[in-house]
């Protein structure tokens, strides 16, 4: 590579610009093949974490196909023969845009030109030549992978013909012949798979493979949000049977093999209505002056062995979902609930981090390694908050020390980087029949801030163990959490709308934008803006997810991290224990791909279950608000966008639209950089951060939508279309 062609741009501090940056180099230089070092070079990158940050996104990059391994650890630009690879991202109205690795920006795909790709499905398109002050356009020439095909829908049935009809992003019905209804009757809720989509027919046809009863059952309802997003609602009988055969009784033999712990104070805090007690804490001092601090994990790997029934379910679901009236377990009750929670008063196996600490919380000796436990106590985060607030009650001088050490800690962690996002949780009080009665708010105390810092503390110590060099070790394949530093063109945005309100943050380094967004939560805690600021905020972060492939955990501060303390209902905390164990007994290292292809899944079902927890608080949100139509409420403009302004009541934090249409007094305009809509003519403006008071004007079950018109607008007689929608995808 020539010198004058290298990139002499700055180094992005996070893994999206720092792709663009590197596909410059190979598309300037598409015949070439360089390593790591070669393209840190020419993209800037001058130490040693930036250069492995390169190394990260090099291989991602070969992941994702835009790239080709020629020989190890050397890249080339992977040749398309104008084609590109990416995903479908699909709008109800039947069009759609792809996002590639390949490309700067996604490309607009015409309903003609869909090729019947799906949302989310990996295709294959061909790029249009760009017209000028045009977005760029392409067809799909190929469907490679299909991201779902069952369809949770309606059943609609007529004298001659049956159909479901999906949810709202989905633009087409699914024909189903009348021998393949499996029983169903006409307004029932049911999952159908697709058999065959002809080519030149405009719907695909379906056979029902589920029927889950009638609409607007609560049952129903939170069945079809699981099924909807490809998470599971039961467990096949033979799992429940292999669960069953699962031994309650602990041999001799196997303690005798573990670290003993049950002769010292342990304990268990958790919420109110758990049932998974995976982790417990236990503290004695020793004689050396020290507090030997236990931080014990449900051994889960103990009962659930490789290649079984119990291990594969695990794997296929990743992760426990936790809806809003209920949890589905990654594990079989017989074990989440049972064998593996760590109850009070019973003997149980656990995975265990152990540290000598000192007063000041520094770290004098660690241990990891199995044990066995005995918990004295179960308490819920409200009993165990009543003893730090008033020093009274059981096991007084346990949690009151555990708190006093907690909160040195979490002094520690927030001077050394950690960014403090304490969200209030918006909760309901649901009856027998899953009718949403009140709403509450849940804040983060101390109780809750105790177990969190002693988890936190396995889980970095874990990683570091494994992860951090020493001169000695060998590099080993490990499971961490990682989460990428923030892109600046947001950051930057977000600064500028905090100035409005008199805030502002420092981004000219990671860590000055660490230390004045902590500034910042303080400065804004208590104010009327704190929850716009605060869900802004977090929004300009990139997510979190698992790799094998680490580059630190920028919201905590950690150079590593990883997750050890939830494996009942985390399967990459499973991994975790698995590796831990094999490297505590020297074991050789595991393949880094097959562990990474394990990350990817795990990240991919716990955004599917995010995504199904906010479906369900949605609903209920719904639910709860339908007899409330033409009711008056205070709130917050949440949200801005070309269709609409999103508005959270003050008074119970339920969300809605006030759509473009109410708005019949002048010409609304969209300006995304300042999060607001601008009337031409009169000027008004509505943004971000404003308060309002809306009434409730539609509530709709179906689409989980509620609808607000502003206090003192006249609604229209007609819709009004204020904004061309074009081809242009935010």
């Amino acid at each position: 590579m020539s010198k004058d062609k290298k990139n002499k741009k700055a180094l992005s501090f996070n893994k999206h610009g720092l792709k663009r940056a590197i596909l410059e180099v190979y598309y300037e230089n598409s015949n070439q093949s360089f390593n790591y070092k070669q393209i840190g070079a020419a993209v800037g990158a001058k130490d040693h974490g930036q250069l492995q940050l390169v190394n990260v996104v090099l291989q991602e990059l070969r992941d994702a196909e835009a790239l080709v391994e020629t020989e190890r650890g050397k890249y080339q630009l992977k040749s398309q023969g104008g084609t590109v690879t990416g995903m479908m991202e699909l709008n109800s109205k039947g069009y759609g845009q792809v996002s590639s690795e390949e490309l700067e920006e996604p490309v607009f795909v015409s309903a003609a030109n869909m090729n019947h790709a799906l949302d989310g499905d990996k295709v294959r398109i061909r790029l249009y030549a760009r017209r000028k002050r045009s977005n760029p356009e392409a067809e799909v020439i190929e469907v490679l992978e299909r991201a779902k095909t069952t369809f949770v829908g309606t059943i609609e049935i007529s004298q001659f013909s049956a159909f479901l009809v999906p949810n709202k992003k989905t633009p087409f019905d699914l024909f189903i012949p009348k021998d393949k209804l499996m029983g169903a009757k006409h307004g029932q809720k049911a999952i159908a798979r697709i058999m065959d989509w002809p080519e030149r027919a405009r719907n695909p046809f379906a056979e029902i493979i589920d029927v889950l009863g009638d609409a607007g059952n609560n049952n129903t309802e939170m069945h079809a949000i699981l099924a909807e997003f490809g998470l599971p609602y039961q467990y096949p009988e033979a799992v429940n049977q292999a669960a069953e055969k699962i031994p309650v009784a602990i041999s001799e033999e196997e303690i005798k093999l573990r670290r003993d712990f049950r002769k010292v104070p342990t304990f268990t805090i958790d919420p109110v209505d758990a049932k998974d007690f995976d982790d417990a804490l236990s503290i004695q001092k020793l004689e050396n002056g020290f507090w030997e601090i236990g931080v014990h994990i449900a051994d889960v790997t103990h009962y659930v062995k490789p290649e079984s029934l119990l291990e594969d379910e695990a794997y296929n679901r990743a992760t426990s979902v936790y809806l809003v009236d209920r949890v589905v377990p990654m594990l079989p009750e017989k074990l989440s609930n049972g064998v593996c929670s760590l109850r009070p008063h019973e003997d149980k196996l656990c995975f265990s981090a152990v540290f000598q600490l000192d007063d000041q919380c520094a770290i004098h000796d660690q241990w990891f390694g199995r044990t066995v436990i005995y918990s004295d106590r179960r308490f819920t985060y409200e009993e165990a908050q009543q003893v730090i607030e008033t020093g009274e009650g059981d096991m007084m001088e346990e949690i009151l020390t555990f708190d006093r050490l907690a909160k040195k800690l979490r002094e520690q962690r927030f001077a050394e980087g950690s960014i403090g996002f304490d969200r209030v949780e918006v909760k309901f009080d649901i009856d027998a029949d899953g009718k949403p009665l009140s709403v509450f708010f849940k804040e983060s105390k101390d109780s809750n801030k105790l177990i969190e810092e002693f988890m936190l503390l396995a889980n970095k110590r874990v990683a570091e163990f494994i992860g951090k060099p020493d001169g000695k070790k060998k590099e080993r394949t490990f499971v961490y959490r990682i989460h990428d530093k923030p892109d600046p063109e947001k950051l930057d945005s977000f600064n500028h709308f905090i100035k409005r309100f008199g805030y502002g943050i420092m981004t000219n380094n990671p860590k000055t934008v660490m230390e004045s967004m902590n500034r910042l939560i303080e400065n804004v805690n208590g104010k009327k803006e704190q929850n716009v600021i605060e869900t802004l905020a977090i929004r300009t972060m990139a997510k979190a997810e698992y790799s094998t492939r680490n580059i630190g955990h920028y919201g905590l501060g950690f150079e590593f991290y990883s997750h050890f303390t939830s494996p009942i209902r985390r399967y990459p905390d499973m991994m975790v224990h698995r590796l831990l164990a094999r490297y505590l007994e020297d074991g050789r290292s595991v393949q880094a791909d097959q562990y990474e292809q394990m990350c990817r899944h795990s990240s991919d079902m716990e955004n599917r279950a995010a995504s199904a927890e906010r479906s369900s608080i949605k609903y209920k949100q719904v639910e709860f608000m339908v007899d409330k139509i033409g009711q008056q409420f205070k709130g917050v403009i949440s949200g801005v966008k070309e269709w609409g302004i999103y508005v959270e009541l003050d008074e119970n934090k339920c969300e809605g639209m006030i759509p473009m249409f109410e708005l019949t007094d002048d010409f609304y305009e969209f300006d995304e950089k300042n999060y607001c809509i601008i009337g031409r003519r009169m000027h008004k403006k509505y943004q971000l951060g404003d308060t309002i008071e809306v009434e409730i004007a539609r509530a709709n079950l179906e689409r989980k939508q509620l609808d607000f018109r502003i206090v003192g607008e006249e609604m229209p007689a007609q819709r009004v279309k204020t904004m061309p929608r074009g081809k242009r995808w935010k």
